[in-house]
């Protein structure tokens, strides 16, 4: 590794909201143990429960204060109860370890994308099937395409196209790849990020991510997708780039929006 890609590297690791909220956690322990502290001097004696409480409303308070995604707000506080409530429960660690690989194998790439494992439905494959050009083959892609059922669903409806799907965790690309095996050849499922491609080898670009992500898609397609092609987006917006196209799927759910290039 070069050494002009450490400090990158570094900058990016910390700026991670994962490696923060971690940061936060630890720095609540001093502040709550001062706390304790001060109390025990005042002999009052606090149970194990409030303990953990004091803890995860420290660590809150320190990530509302570092202006985090307010998903993090829950996590930090309900962080220590947790764990307090997992140890009361008297379980084998092996369950704790084959739970952590099994998120591990899921969600392999939000700590670095902070995109995790949102599954459409098949309101949402209903509404893209409206959308997709008819009277001739399209090359489509789904990407983050999960367990592979927008894919598979496009690929029953449309033949004469060929759909594609890029997943960056190991688990749900698995299974989308073994669910492809059992369906003709219009169907493809890569392993990666979506980053290795290029947008501009597509008719219609289909994601479902975070708004943590959307402005560098829009940066990318912006600057490779072809005159004439399509991107989608379900529930997310692109902030500066209002969509040429809106549509509520059929019955509850969110948007599905649309750029045409």
């Amino acid at each position: 590794m070069s050494l002009a890609l450490q400090p990158i590297l570094r900058s990016h690791l910390w700026r991670s909201p994962a490696v923060r909220a971690l940061l936060i956690q630890c720095a609540a322990l001093p502040a709550c143990a001062l706390v304790v502290a001060i109390l025990s001097f005042m002999h009052v004696d606090l149970a194990l429960g409030f303990l953990a409480l004091l803890q995860g409303g420290i660590a809150a308070a320190l990530c509302w204060w570092r202006k985090l995604a307010p998903w993090w707000l829950a996590i930090e506080l309900l962080f220590a109860p947790a764990l307090l409530a997992g140890t009361g429960l008297h379980l084998p660690p092996w369950i704790f370890l084959a739970g952590f690989i099994m998120l591990l194998l899921v969600y392999w790439s939000t700590f670095r994308t902070q995109v995790p494992y949102f599954p459409s439905g098949k309101r949402a494959w209903d509404a893209v099937a409206e959308l997709l050009p008819p009277g001739r083959p399209l090359y489509v892609i789904d990407i983050g395409s999960g367990l592979g059922g927008l894919v598979l669903d496009l690929a029953r409806r449309r033949p004469e196209s060929t759909f594609a799907g890029i997943e960056l965790a190991p688990l749900p690309w698995l299974v989308s790849r073994l669910r492809a095996a059992l369906v003709g050849n219009n169907v493809r499922f890569a392993h990666g990020d979506y980053e290795q491609l290029d947008l501009g080898d597509y008719d219609v670009v289909f994601a479902y991510l975070s708004p943590a992500a959307m402005d560098a898609l829009w940066r990318k397609a912006s600057a490779e997708m072809r005159p004439g092609s399509l991107l989608l987006s379900y529930e997310f917006g692109i902030g500066a780039e209002p969509p040429d196209l809106a549509i509520m799927p059929t019955g509850r759910g969110p948007p599905l929006y649309g750029w045409h290039f």
